[in-house]
Formats: C-alpha cells, sequence, structure tokens
C-alpha cells in the first residue's frame, strides 16, 4: 500500500496540533506550584501569574452557575487559567445546613477544571470559619484525601475575617493546615487576613511557621474610595516583610458589590498586579443585579454567552483576562 507524502505531513501535522494544544494547558505549562520567599512560582521557578474569575457563594443567584458548562465556557471564551470555586457555609442554605449538596456543586466544578487543566482554588467561603473548625477540618480533610497531589488544586480556607485577630485567624489556620498536610504535602493553601484579607501586613509580622507552600490572602475592590494607594501600602509592607501573597477575590467596583466602575482606577491596580506578578481571581459570575456581577439578569447558567449578555464588569474582566493570559 502507497502512503502519499502529503498524507504523512497532514497527519504529522495534526498530531503535533494536538500534542501542542496539550502542552499549553496551565497546569501542563507551569506544574506544581510552590512558594519561595516571598513568591508563588512554578515548576520552572518563575511567578505563574495565574489570572481568572471567582465563582459567586454557591447559594442565592450564584449556585445555578456551579456545572461544567459553565466552567468549559470560561476556560474556552475568557480564556481563564484559575477558577475560583466560593464554596457558601452561612447562612441559611450553606454548607453548614446541607453539606452533600454543596459538596456535589464544588465537585462538579473542581473536576471539570482540572479536566481543563486549569488551576482551581478551593474556598471555604465563610467569615466566621473559627466557629466552625470542626466542620472546616472534616471538608479540608475530605478534599485533601480526594485531590491531594494534583497540582491544579489550591486550598483557600478562610475568606475575609472580619472581625477576627490575627491570632485567632493563625490559630485556626494552623488547625486545618495539619489536617490537610495529612493527605497533600505538596498543594498550596492560601492563608486569610484580618478585615476582610486586608492587613496582610499584620499577618506578615508573625507568620505561620513549620509548613512549606504557605501564600496570604489580600482582597481589594479597584474602585472603592478606601482600597487605593494606602491599601497597596500595606501588600508591599507585607511582601517586603517576606510573604507571598495570592489575590483570591477583587473587584471592579466597590467592596459592596455596587457603585461606580471607575476603569482609571481600576488600571492602576492592574498595574500593580503585574508589576508584582501575582496571581488573582476576579469577582464573581452570578447574574444578581449588581455592579461586580459579571452577566446580566436571567443569564443562561449554561455558558455560551454573547456579549449582550455581559455586564460592563464583565466586558471589562473578558477583555482583560484575555489579553493577559493569552
Amino acid at each position: 500500500m502507497k502512503i502519499s507524502i502529503k498524507f504523512l505531513t497532514a497527519t504529522f501535522l495534526i498530531i503535533s496540533l494536538n500534542v501542542t494544544a496539550k502542552t499549553t494547558r496551565p497546569v501542563d505549562l507551569h506544574g506544581q506550584l510552590q512558594v519561595q520567599g516571598n513568591q508563588l512560582i512554578n515548576k520552572d521557578g518563575v511567578p505563574p501569574q495565574l489570572r481568572g474569575i471567582s465563582l459567586s457563594w454557591s447559594i442565592w443567584e450564584g449556585k445555578k452557575y456551579y456545572n461544567p458548562e459553565v466552567v468549559d465556557w470560561l476556560t474556552k471564551d475568557f480564556k481563564i487559567n484559575l477558577l475560583r470555586a466560593s464554596m457558601g457555609v452561612q447562612p441559611d442554605g450553606g454548607y453548614l445546613q446541607n453539606s452533600k449538596e454543596h459538596m456535589r456543586l464544588m465537585v462538579n466544578v473542581i473536576d471539570q477544571a482540572i479536566k481543563n487543566g486549569i488551576y482551581v482554588l478551593i474556598d471555604w467561603h465563610d467569615h466566621n470559619a473559627e466557629q466552625h473548625l470542626e466542620a472546616s477540618k472534616e471538608f479540608f480533610s475530605t478534599m485533601a484525601q480526594k485531590y491531594g497531589g494534583n497540582p491544579n488544586i489550591i486550598y483557600e480556607i478562610f475568606n475575609e475575617p472580619v472581625h477576627q485577630s490575627w491570632q485567632e485567624v493563625k490559630n485556626y489556620s494552623t488547625e486545618v493546615i495539619k489536617i490537610i498536610r495529612k493527605y497533600d504535602s505538596k498543594n498550596i493553601i492560601v492563608i486569610g487576613s484580618p478585615r476582610w484579607d486586608q492587613e496582610v501586613d499584620m499577618a506578615a509580622l508573625d507568620p505561620i511557621a513549620g509548613f512549606d507552600n504557605l501564600v496570604y490572602s489580600f482582597h481589594f475592590y479597584s474602585s472603592d474610595p478606601g482600597h487605593q494607594e494606602q491599601l497597596r501600602a500595606k501588600a508591599d509592607l507585607a511582601i517586603k516583610r517576606g510573604i507571598a501573597l495570592f489575590v483570591t477575590e477583587w473587584g471592579v467596583a466597590q467592596s459592596n458589590g455596587n457603585g461606580e466602575i471607575n476603569h482609571e482606577k481600576t488600571n492602576l491596580w492592574l498595574d500593580w498586579l503585574e508589576k508584582n506578578r501575582l496571581s488573582w481571581a476576579v469577582w464573581h459570575i452570578t447574574d444578581k443585579n449588581e455592579s461586580t456581577a459579571i452577566i446580566k439578569p436571567g443569564t443562561s447558567p449554561k455558558g455560551n454567552w454573547t456579549e449582550a449578555d455581559l455586564t460592563e464588569c464583565g466586558t471589562y474582566v473578558r477583555e482583560q483576562i484575555r489579553r493577559l493570559n493569552k
């Protein structure tokens, strides 16, 4: 049987393209993440600078977007390389009342993120996590046993402490870290900091010791009058003091989710993120009628969104992620 040169060439090209497509997946590119000094780095020793989107609370309006189709669309169309799954712990209807349902929602999107070759933040989205230590330990024990060693996985163990002192956050975090490290010795663990993950400079004075690959969560809302130079200075000081930061949540409007979207202020924050080579997830996938919602009310929960489905926030976020993750 004769095989033409053209056939062989075409076959080789197809195989080459398939191999290239697989090797350019974010996890294939960056591999196992780790912390070195005050930086999160990839397998080649350089900051991966992951950029992605946070799902909303796994309750209320955001719940219906916890499905594989949305993960696929965000990966394909928005070009995210990081997804944050923000499991609502409280109030009514959260994990504390319906753990099986929320575990199902989380596994749905975590598994799809892994399939797509992107990183995924498993977020215990709770402002009072120290009050729910045993539930948190049980949850992260399950997650670490299921996903331990998988390089896609990042654990975020306390979202936005509000009134707690750093010592309270530290004590809680140490207990949860111990549980995770029983089953997962490598993957990144994100530690919260007081006052909505803003006082990272205080955490840096007394960081958690005895464990590897810890980063500290830093949050901001770029158009909020109180989240400007002074807040960036706190983060700069924390980095100078030697801890690694991960911006697991930021928004284009104000911290209440509404208000103006100031593109000048937001661009300043984006420039700061790029300068410091920090990884981030922007808030949030929901069709709630608010400034930080990425999609408009009534938008399909199955992805395949058009430009008309996107809010001002969504249009801006999509443009920036596609530009920066190219």
